[in-house]
């Protein structure tokens, strides 16, 4: 059978940015709510969940709207370019450095700065941010000159600031000066029911610049990709859909031309889920256990038993993948729909090495 996607609609969404469901509305109203501000903004959520949109969501909101929208990958480059990125130079401040560069900081002057993967920099570098975000005030690397700058910082990151804190590898002062308002990106599995909206945006999109018409898809797709754990989240989804309409050969989404990840991925949650073989025996022994020895005097217990209960299913469905991707990690995690860093510390977590 087939099902036509209807178009994505408002519901009170922000401009480019797709989705309906009860998290993304909440995303929806704080954005609204801090983009008329000067406050600095954290976002905080997975690698490919739309950080970037929402930043420039909050700056097309806000006061500086007219003025420039600067966005730094800092996870992209070393220390040193980064340093020149951001603040600019001098010329002859360091080999190669042949004229004066503006950072980009200054150009960001009346507009809004967007560092995304902010959890990248080092130390040393966080200590020169700490004092643009608490003066405007930077000088460019090589100069005496201090530059005063009118701009608001917007940052993101896909670890828990925090805890690189606790780790030593994050300065708290530069932490609580980006973490004035916190925004969180929930991830694709948890907004499962905006991936139709999303299907119908990207096959709209890639149908156009590819010149091709796929529009129908077929009930186990929609089915697959909403049992799907999604690691890389809207973009893999995206991915996923563009692959798609380029190998389609007729107006149809079809099951073939999703790829194994998603397809295998399905049947092992499927079997999960309804509690089959090991999982439903495992429960079933803990039911028994509890009401018949008595074990669990409190709710508390019983929570605990449960708990154990599920780690050992968890354990069991992690080796067995394991063996069928004969040990490769990378394979398991897709199969699995898990990151692959969450696969490795289940592995060590369970002694599964």
């Amino acid at each position: 059978m087939n099902a036509d996607l209807s178009p994505p609609n408002d519901s009170g969404s922000l401009p480019g940015i797709i989705g309906s469901s009860e998290p993304m509305k909440r995303v929806y109203q704080l954005t609204r709510q801090v983009a008329k501000s000067d406050a600095s903004v954290l976002l905080l959520g997975e690698t490919g969940t739309g950080k970037e949109l929402i930043a420039n969501a909050i700056h097309q909101l806000s006061n500086r709207k007219s003025g420039p929208f600067v966005k730094v990958n800092c996870g992209a480059l070393s220390e040193s370019l980064l340093e020149s990125e951001l603040f600019g130079h001098v010329r002859g401040s360091f080999t190669g450095a042949v004229n004066n560069r503006t950072g980009r900081f200054e150009a960001a002057h009346l507009g809004t700065v967007f560092l995304d993967e902010i959890n990248s920099t080092t130390l040393q570098l966080q200590v020169k941010l700490l004092r643009v975000l608490q003066e405007r005030q930077f000088e460019r690397v090589g100069d005496t000159q201090t530059i005063e700058v009118d701009t608001r910082i917007i940052t993101a990151s896909n670890r828990d600031l925090m805890e690189l804190v606790r780790e030593g590898v994050f300065r708290e002062d530069v932490y609580w000066r980006l973490n004035v308002v916190p925004v969180v990106i929930p991830p694709l599995r948890d907004r499962r029911e905006d991936i139709p909206e999303l299907v119908t945006f990207f096959l709209n999109h890639y149908n156009e610049i590819n010149d091709r018409y796929v529009v129908h898809i077929q009930r186990d797709v929609v089915h697959a990709l909403q049992s799907y754990h999604w690691p890389g989240n809207v973009r893999e989804l995206q991915n996923y859909v563009e692959r798609a309409v380029v190998m389609a050969t007729g107006d149809e989404f079809t099951m073939e031309l999703l790829p194994p990840a998603v397809t295998d991925t399905g049947a092992i949650a499927e079997a999960v889920t309804s509690g089959t073989t090991a999982v439903k025996a495992d429960l079933d022994t803990l039911a028994n256990l509890v009401v018949q020895e008595g074990l669990a005097s409190s709710a508390e217990e019983e929570e605990n038993l449960h708990g154990k209960v599920v780690d050992r299913v968890e354990k069991e469905l992690i080796e067995q993948v394991l063996k069928a991707c004969d040990g490769v990690q990378t394979r398991a995690a897709a199969k699995l729909g898990i990151n692959r860093n969450t696969l490795h510390k289940k592995i060590k977590d369970y002694d599964l090495e």
